[in-house]
């Protein structure tokens, strides 16, 4: 994978180290390191340069981000992959419930990691998996897959600190029967449950804080369809989050197997909206709810607004 960055330094600026202007940028630490590696990565008005190099209003600052290698232990597989978008930096996927995010003991040969090792393969493009918002095995919807590993370093920060950031991440779930009140927030920190290594809980005294807003949309069929926004991303922090308030996802095996109405919990990823990490332009994306959760409205469908 190889990508050229290019940035002019603004005639208004301050004299200033081209470190301290590419973290004004959104460049980690680890970026930076990263590109000090290669002794012509980095380019000050074409001349391979430090980043302790003192950039002068006007100068062009050229960026080689190059990566020669795969990630390992990653076997390619020819998957089923819905690219809702793509370009130089990243990928937004629409990624399927049942599909694993990652190859793992018993799903070795079919996680999204495998769909795109085979994907980047077909283009003879060397490829590091670099997924940014990480969905469980059974959740559907949109998941962001960095390029390289500056898109990938800017894109975790955002997703690490979503209040300033500005990144939002809308899902829909499912619950039995009418959830009340019809909105709110549910501010209950999160903690791993004593015994298990899969499961999580609310843990008051020693959990990690989580925050969700949530918005009921519709009720139809005894089942209530809500809008759920993450304030923390914790580990099953919707799921245990409904359950706290009372209405647990339907088809949720770890903690409310009622699979009457469908097979996994009923939880869908249908929106995001972020600034791109190196153009700063707005993207937003919806994915249209898969056919297992629409089902479950019956003969009228479910209204999203």
């Amino acid at each position: 994978m190889e990508r050229t960055l290019i940035y002019t330094a603004d005639n208004s600026i301050v004299s200033m180290p081209v470190s301290r202007f590419l973290k004004q940028k959104g460049f980690s630490s680890q970026n930076l390191v990263q590109l000090k590696k290669d002794p012509s990565a980095v380019l000050a008005n074409g001349i391979p340069c430090f980043m302790n190099h003192i950039l002068q209003p006007g100068d062009t600052l050229t960026l080689h981000i190059r990566e020669n290698h795969s990630s390992e232990k990653i076997p390619p597989v020819n998957l089923p992959l819905n690219i809702v978008y793509e370009d130089a930096d990243l990928m937004v996927i629409n990624k399927p419930a049942g599909m694993p995010i990652h190859p793992s003991m018993n799903n070795y040969y079919n996680s999204l990691a495998n769909a795109l090792a085979y994907y980047f393969e077909q283009q003879n493009c060397p490829f590091i998996f670099r997924c940014i918002n990480r969905l469980d095995r059974d959740t559907s919807g949109l998941t962001i897959v960095a390029k390289h590993y500056v898109s990938a370093g800017i894109l975790s920060a955002m997703i690490a600190n979503k209040a300033t950031s500005g990144i939002t991440r809308e899902y829909l779930a499912i619950a039995k029967g009418s959830v009340r009140p019809l909105e709110g927030t549910i501010t209950a920190p999160l903690g791993r449950k004593e015994g298990s290594i899969i499961e999580r809980t609310v843990d008051f005294e020693n959990g990690e804080s989580a925050v969700t807003h949530y918005r009921v949309l519709d009720e139809k069929n005894g089942h209530s369809l809500v809008s759920l926004i993450l304030e923390t991303g914790r580990t099953h922090q919707i799921r245990i989050h409904m359950k706290h308030l009372g209405y647990p996802l339907i088809g949720d095996y770890l903690y409310n197997p009622d699979m009457e109405r469908i097979q996994r919990q009923a939880l869908h990823a249908w929106k995001l909206i972020f600034r791109h990490p190196i153009t700063g332009e707005i993207l937003s994306f919806t994915a249209p709810l898969p056919k297992d959760m629409a089902m479950v409205a019956g003969d009228t469908p479910w209204s999203i607004s």
